[in-house]
């Protein structure tokens, strides 16, 4: 019965336990998909997938996007290789797209933008503090994808991260910014491929971050039929 459900493929880090993989998996359940993992040094995909998420974790290295490294942060450059070699190869094939924090700067790379390599100092009202609870506000664009996913269009999010999208990307458009102007949210301008700042898997108990993984479930299943 599972083998029926639209198969996911889902990045991350290679870790004996990855948190996020875990809160992926469970998200992508409650919306009737499943999931299989994919990290550096890890099997390689051998089955037809109907959607991608690159999941987030460490800093992508500077060289991507023409910044010098910083010394206080942590790099996966094999990890960096492998999730652009999958976006190079399904960003064009249609297939549904969610970018999740450094997932949604990934996007942004390869679409051939560019990040702040640090933000912290810049930051004048939203805090530096890393938590999977949420804590900054984010307002989201009606008049676009995200804006159809989730209601409200103003909601708290979590935040994990030091980068953030500077140049926006070819063929992408800015849907969500936080109280700071920072970009919260990009999406394609013809398809779903979206992505977003937060952890949206790390909140399941708010009904608007479910929307998200609901959202990205009915992207998934439109897709799917038409293959």
């Amino acid at each position: 019965m599972s083998q029926s459900k639209p198969l996911i493929a889902v990045t991350g880090p290679r870790k004996r336990i990855s948190i996020g993989w875990w809160a992926i998996r469970f998200n992508l359940w409650l919306t009737g998909l499943r999931g299989v993992y994919l990290y550096p040094g890890g099997a390689s995909l051998k089955q037809s997938i109907s959607g991608l998420i690159i999941s987030g974790g460490d800093d992508i290295h500077p060289e991507h996007y023409g910044e010098p490294e910083k010394e206080t942060s942590r790099y996966d450059p094999a990890r960096d290789k492998l999730e652009m070699d999958m976006l190079e190869q399904y960003l064009d094939s249609g297939i549904p797209i969610l970018g999740i924090c450094r997932g949604s700067q990934l996007l942004n790379i390869v679409a051939k933008g560019s990040l702040y390599a640090d933000i912290r100092p810049d930051r004048k009202k939203t805090p530096n503090k890393y938590t999977a609870f949420p804590v900054k506000d984010v307002d989201v664009s009606a008049d676009s994808q995200l804006g159809e996913c989730v209601t409200p269009k103003h909601f708290t999010v979590n935040s994990l991260h030091n980068q953030a999208i500077k140049k926006l990307g070819e063929d992408f458009i800015v849907t969500a910014r936080d109280a700071d102007g920072f970009v919260q949210a990009i999406e394609h301008k013809d398809r779903f491929i979206v992505g977003v700042q937060w952890h949206p898997e790390y909140l399941p108990y708010l009904s608007s971050q479910r929307e998200i993984f609901r959202c990205f479930a009915r992207a998934v299943r439109k897709s799917h039929k038409s293959q």
